[in-house]
């Protein structure tokens, strides 16, 4: 009878982890205001923030909302979409960067380093400084499509190394360092968006380009501010006004995004 129980509780364990195994890994997780990180982020058990269900979800997966709340800033280690559409989707960074995108580990092919955010609304709102709204890192390319930025301290967004965003339907604002940030040999895009109220809309550093189709430039102290060795790009249809106050020289594109 011994002999026999400890079979049974070897069966038990060796079950328990292999269901466990499983449980870690979904293609898409989901998260909910009344979730719990405990949970496997399934539909009917989700997660309570973005981290927790990152860790349940395999590389190209996806993160969705069920209903609205605030899911916790996140760093972000794999290519991944989050997806708040039809919810009011939430990151209240107080004292914290919102969200860090910094994938360091080989992707195997057919994953490509693609990250999305779409529906999001990230708060730098707090006691304590929030310094970045977002922050890429490494060779990633980020889609942010309907994302709202606002509250931080230092930059909306800031790229780094060789990543390549792109910036649609969204909005910067009421950031007191630079909404939009590149640096290094990064490259950020944005279309058909507004940067309204920051104390500097865009600035380009170190050898990086920022590319501006469609946009509204409104009420900042410094519209397009100079960087450092940086490129910016226009196609010219851009609208401006009330970019008056600011400390810092303002420059005209000097390259054209050609329209065709």
């Amino acid at each position: 009878m011994k002999l026999c129980f400890g079979r049974t509780a070897l069966v038990f364990v060796g079950s328990m982890l292999v269901g466990s195994s499983v449980f870690a890994q979904v293609t898409r997780s989901w998260v909910s205001g009344v979730g719990d990180d405990a949970n496997p982020c399934s539909r009917t058990a989700p997660c309570k923030t973005f981290a927790g269900a990152q860790s349940r979800t395999l590389p190209g997966g996806e993160i969705s909302v069920l209903d609205a709340g605030g899911y916790g800033s996140i760093t972000i280690n794999k290519p991944l979409t989050i997806s708040g559409v039809g919810e009011q989707s939430g990151i209240l960074a107080g004292g914290v960067t919102g969200v860090t995108i910094n994938i360091t580990t080989a992707i195997n092919l057919p994953l490509t380093n693609v990250v999305t955010l779409r529906n999001l609304q990230i708060n730098g709102a707090g006691t304590l400084p929030s310094p970045n709204g977002i922050r890429v890192l490494g060779a990633t390319t980020v889609i942010l499509d309907n994302v709202n930025i606002y509250g931080f301290t230092t930059n909306g967004i800031l790229t780094e190394g060789t990543s390549q965003v792109l910036i649609a339907n969204s909005v910067v604002s009421n950031v007191t360092g630079v909404a939009i940030h590149s640096t290094a040999s990064s490259s950020i895009t944005v279309e058909s968006s507004q940067i309204v109220g920051n104390n500097i809309a865009v600035q380009p550093d170190a050898g990086s380009e920022i590319r501006l189709s469609n946009n509204g430039v409104y009420n900042n102290l410094t519209g397009f501010a100079c960087g450092t060795g940086g490129t910016l790009s226009s196609a010219n249809n851009n609208r401006k006004a009330g970019n008056v106050g600011g400390s810092v020289p303002t420059c005209v594109p000097t390259a054209a995004v050609v329209i065709q």
